[in-house]
């Protein structure tokens, strides 16, 4: 997908011109953070970095970093200018026009970000987070776009156009789950809870969990653990706790190559679940997850 938005684009509502904006964006910010995590920590050991690069969040075990701030300051900036008057949910920084209440710019649209999805990797030099940034309308994600910093895989959707994945060469692979269907098989990824009193509970239902699957796997950010279901690296995902920018651009990712995809309502503070798996172990993972009680909200 060309990364060059033209005035006609930017003017426009429909989900394909909505997803060049955010791929656009999304790829400008993966650059600079990219850039920033060899300044700030270079060769140096983890939380070590330059001055005060890292600081804490909801617990001491919640990091945040000033390149996820700058991050989430350029993706603001640049939206401000290929899409005046729409609103704004980050995870940094909030929102605007009422967006953290679900409030819309003119337009309709509501742009929601995650200016680094696994910011833990990131301190620690794990190839494994992203940039995300997805348009809402009327509260549901109709385009997205998720850039792995690391590898450079470029991964983006349209509501009713499908999902792609544009590697850093610029090969581009049509998106479809895996034809899965005996859960025994699937591979399962999921998360935890920056809250001890939440992951203690997370821990427990993954042990009931692990001996009906083929395996688990904690790749420690979940826009591109939905990303991997996407292109069939794994079958399913589940994830207590969310909150909209960890999935508005994923889920969408995940549903149009096929996924059947269960949302919050709400916000992470609720425990509700977020799952996404291949149709044909769906209704089974769904029903496995209701036996071992997890489909329920897991309180922090």
């Amino acid at each position: 997908m060309s990364d060059v938005i033209d005035s006609r684009a930017v003017s426009e509502s429909d989900p394909a011109a909505l997803r060049a904006v955010a791929v656009t964006v999304a790829l400008e910010a993966a650059a600079h953070v990219r850039r920033r995590r060899a300044e700030l920590f270079g060769s140096a050991r983890p939380l070590g970095g330059e001055g005060n690069a890292v600081q804490t969040k909801s617990t001491d075990t919640d990091p945040v970093t000033i390149a996820d701030t700058e991050s989430e300051d350029l993706i603001r900036s640049r939206l401000g200018q290929l899409r005046p008057g729409d609103g704004f949910l980050g995870e940094e920084s909030g929102g605007s026009h009422g967006a953290g209440e679900g409030g819309v710019g003119e337009a309709g649209v509501q742009w929601v970000v995650d200016p680094i999805d696994g910011t833990v990797n990131f301190v620690y030099g794990i190839p494994a987070y992203a940039v995300s940034v997805a348009a809402r309308i009327g509260g549901v994600s109709v385009a997205g776009a998720v850039v792995d910093v690391a590898s450079g895989d470029l991964y983006s959707a349209a509501a009713g156009l499908g999902a792609t994945c544009t590697d850093a060469d610029g090969g581009v692979t049509t998106l479809r789950c895996t034809p899965v269907s005996d859960l025994g098989l699937a591979l399962v990824a999921t998360g935890f809870s920056y809250s001890a009193e939440r992951r203690a509970i997370q821990g427990r239902l993954v042990a009931e969990l692990l001996p009906r699957v083929r395996d688990i796997r904690r790749m420690g950010a979940a826009a591109l653990d939905l990303c991997m279901v996407a292109s069939g690296r794994v079958d399913a995902h589940y994830e207590h706790g969310l909150n909209p920018w960890d999935w508005a651009a994923g889920a969408l990712i995940a549903s149009e190559a096929g996924a059947e995809v269960r949302l919050p309502t709400g916000f992470g503070d609720h425990g509700e679940i977020m799952t996404a798996a291949a149709s044909g172990v769906a209704d089974e993972f769904a029903a496995v997850l209701a036996e071992i009680g997890a489909a329920g909200p897991v309180p922090a």
